[in-house]
């Protein structure tokens, strides 16, 4: 799709809306497990998810779901802090934990 679109002068998701739309079936590229492994090294070293996804040919949100899969904790995009890999954790929701002693 990229190459389409790159000749065409659309963006990819253009292409896939025309292709869908006649009804052309397309399979999902996703990462190979070299390429996640790639993916979470650039990760630490302090890429951005969507740098990762840039280098890897695809969005930051399938970078970041194969991250969690693997159990990798992601950074807060705001603050820099490490986030749970759980998609709901009590901090995203503004709450602290309270320890008993």
């Amino acid at each position: 799709m990229d190459e389409l679109g790159d000749r065409f002068g659309i963006e990819r998701r253009t292409v896939s809306a025309i292709l869908h739309r006649h009804g052309v079936s397309m399979r999902r590229r996703g990462l190979s497990p070299e390429q996640v492994d790639d993916a979470i090294h650039l990760y630490k070293l302090g890429w951005s998810l969507a740098r990762v996804g840039d280098r890897l040919g695809v969005n930051h949100t399938t970078v970041l779901n194969k991250l969690r899969e693997r159990g990798i904790p992601t950074r807060d995009s705001h603050s820099g802090r490490r986030r749970s890999c759980s998609p709901r954790s009590s901090r995203r929701r503004g709450r602290s934990r309270t320890w008993a002693a």
